[in-house]
């Protein structure tokens, strides 16, 4: 009889042990009682009767779930391949086990059918010009869509965004199209006000008496240091005209 008694004693002792359940800080419970959700357990110990109920663990931890490449069509009519991050945290971990079937999954492929409706709605260069806006407009529709399920959305990032070979050229032929723009327009600018300097210098040189021979002095100055066999001078206007009014100037006196 005692034999029997500490059996069974041991037999409890066994069970009873089995029935601690560790939950950790980053993790809740969801307790089931005869099949039927009963509670959420907290973190640290808890009692779980073997047969009588079951539970599961879910991770409260923000995660990284990965969206595969994704082929899609912009709205003005390109292909291109795009992939993106999502990161999602659990707000009630009952609804998530409760509410949807393997959650991690569904979130991936709900963010798959988001992405490539969201990039189907824009152009290639919105797409190219304005990600930020587009993965926050993603991660808005996500997170509606998940709150049921008790997931909050925090964040979409789109990763890569590959465009066809022939589209790449296309974009290269742009760019240096716009490149060669700037230029021109920056020469055209620089001929301009180099065109103006030099209207203000000849009138200043016109307005004031012997500036003109002045800067023919000076520029024969230049020439003279330089190694030069043959210089090639031009008479100023003023001293040909003061030549000829000497001349007239003789031809009255006689």
């Amino acid at each position: 009889m005692e034999f029997f008694i500490i059996f069974v004693l041991v037999i409890v002792g066994i069970i009873l042990l089995g029935s601690i359940k560790e939950i950790n800080e980053y993790e809740r419970g969801i307790k089931f009682r005869f099949g039927k959700f009963h509670s959420i357990m907290k973190p640290g110990w808890q009692i779980v009767l073997p047969i009588f109920e079951s539970y599961k663990k879910v991770d409260i931890r923000t995660k990284a779930v990965d969206v595969p490449e994704q082929d899609a069509i912009t709205k003005d009519n390109v292909s291109i391949r795009i992939n993106a991050v999502l990161y999602y945290n659990i707000f009630d971990a009952s609804k998530a086990i409760l509410a949807v079937e393997k959650y991690n999954y569904a979130v991936s492929q709900l963010a798959q059918t988001t992405m490539r409706n969201a990039v189907g709605e824009v152009s290639l260069d919105e797409l190219l010009s304005k990600r930020d806006k587009i993965s926050s407009a993603i991660c808005q529709i996500v997170d509606a869509a998940t709150d049921p399920w008790g997931i909050k959305v925090e964040n979409v990032e789109l990763k890569d965004i590959r465009l066809p070979e022939e589209m790449k050229r296309v974009i290269a032929r742009v760019a240096e199209a716009e490149r060669e723009k700037e230029a021109v327009i920056t020469k055209s600018r620089g001929e301009v006000e180099a065109s103006e300097n030099l209207v203000k210098a000849a009138q200043n040189l016109v307005s004031a008496p012997g500036a003109l021979h002045l800067r023919t002095l000076e520029t024969l100055n230049d020439i003279s240091s330089d190694q030069s066999n043959t210089i090639v001078f031009a008479t100023p206007i003023e001293v040909i005209k003061a030549i000829e009014g000497f001349g007239k100037k003789d031809k009255k006196d006689q």
